[in-house]
């Protein structure tokens, strides 16, 4: 299944994983509050997600379908696909020319590497 979301999409759904199960009409508080949206604008997008299989909407209480690590690992893969052809060094390296990374995180990414690798072991 195809799990690419557009912007407005995935800030949604974002609120969804936040709050699941959510009462239909809560989210259109919170969609309100935090995404600046009126009702129609919510229920258009929570429609379409719900379409593509994202959400579902069953008496009137939202829950996702998809988990958020599950859009994330697709929409990941497919940056690193369209933009350096699937290279990705060539993703990491335009990564920390144009922001850096702390050594914090150089020790978290390190220790990713390492887990990967013993698992391939």
């Amino acid at each position: 299944m195809e799990l690419r979301l557009g912007d407005s999409e995935y800030r949604f759904a974002q609120l969804v994983w936040r709050h699941e199960p959510v009462a239909s009409g809560r989210l259109v508080k919170l969609a309100a509050a935090e995404l600046g949206w009126k009702k129609s604008t919510t229920y258009t997008v929570l429609k379409n997600l719900c379409n593509k299989g994202v959400l579902q909407n069953e008496n009137a209480l939202v829950t996702a379908l998809v988990k958020e690590s599950e859009v994330q690992k697709q929409e990941s893969a497919s940056v690193v696909d369209r933009a350096f052809g699937g290279s990705l060094p060539g993703f990491v390296a335009a990564f920390l020319n144009q922001k850096g990374i702390s050594p914090q995180e150089a020790d978290q990414i390190q220790a990713m590497i390492d887990q990967y690798r013993e698992g391939q072991k």
